[in-house]
């Protein structure tokens, strides 16, 4: 499936990773305890500024803070769009 969107200057669009829904001893995490994931894979990448080329590519990994880009639904699957230096690290 090809994603539609084509992000502007120094923007990207990541698929957040799913929420955890037990911990590592079993306990099943209610949704309203559930943390909002703080990492993703990039589906889409802008083409930079004008002295700046985008450092993350398409299918990257990557760690980013936890209230930063926009949410926004495409087909019924959750994106967030957000710039690049938003971006912590690449995983």
């Amino acid at each position: 499936m090809s994603l539609n969107i084509k992000p502007l200057a120094d923007r990207v669009v990541i698929e957040p990773a799913k929420a955890e829904t037990t911990t590592k001893g079993g306990i099943i995490i209610p949704d309203t305890a559930k943390e909002k994931p703080q990492k993703g894979t990039v589906k889409a990448v802008g083409p930079g500024k004008k002295d700046e080329p985008m450092m993350v590519q398409v299918g990257d990994t990557v760690l980013y803070g936890k209230y930063a880009g926009t949410e926004l639904t495409v087909d019924g699957n959750d994106y967030l769009i957000m710039r690049e230096s938003d971006i912590f690290a690449v995983v």
